[in-house]
């Protein structure tokens, strides 16, 4: 069976990843799965950027398909943060309990229209000796006045969307797989990968 690494550890990403990827013949593989432990330099200037950047060095160690996303949320009342730093805003290892009540304490007082927000997600594919292709997706939405909700993962709780009429982490895994960033640019990248495997 042909491998898929996905160049991430976090947990929440690969579960997501893993479900839209559910109907193709592959074993889909976190970094650490695969025995690959090294620190990649995440300096793009955006989310595409830093996605290929991972991708493209995860690919160079192995002979197997390789899927990064750099994703994150962007807040426009707080111009665009915390944007590509969304990971290590406020320190790489600050919960994301202490970083959305942070936020939720800067937007204190700001009116719902002025809370207007994104996640983001850029998506590398990689393989040695084939050229990377990338995907976008965004899904809008505001920042609520309190955090909700127990699933999802990150900014999940802090994030709003209007036709839910909830949080992003008051939902389903599959229902945030038909909205989300992710499973927008991953689904829009479904082709190519079969195009790959394939092969």
């Amino acid at each position: 069976m042909r491998k898929i690494i996905v160049a991430t550890e976090n947990k929440g990403k690969v579960k997501e990843i893993k479900e839209i990827l559910a109907g193709l013949e592959v074993e889909v593989q976190t970094m650490g799965e695969a025995g690959i432990n090294i620190e990649i330099e995440e300096n793009g200037k955006n989310f595409v950027e830093n996605a290929i950047i991972k991708a493209e060095a995860i690919s160079k160690l192995v002979d197997a398909l390789v899927i990064a996303d750099d994703s994150g949320l962007e807040i426009d009342y707080l111009n665009k943060e915390p944007g590509v730093y969304s990971a290590r805003y406020l320190g790489k290892d600050t919960s994301y309990e202490v970083k959305n009540q942070i936020i939720l304490d800067r937007l204190n007082g700001v009116p719902k229209e002025k809370r207007t927000a994104r996640f983001a997600c850029a998506m590398a594919l990689a393989e040695k000796g084939t050229e990377t292709v990338t995907t976008y997706g965004t899904i809008e939405g505001y920042i609520g006045d309190h955090a909700e909700g127990e699933n999802g993962f990150g900014y999940d709780p802090i994030f709003f969307v209007d036709e839910l009429g909830t949080s992003t982490a008051n939902i389903s895994l599959e229902a945030k797989n038909e909205i989300s960033h992710r499973a927008k640019a991953l689904r829009d990248m479904l082709e190519q990968i079969r195009e790959r495997l394939d092969r």
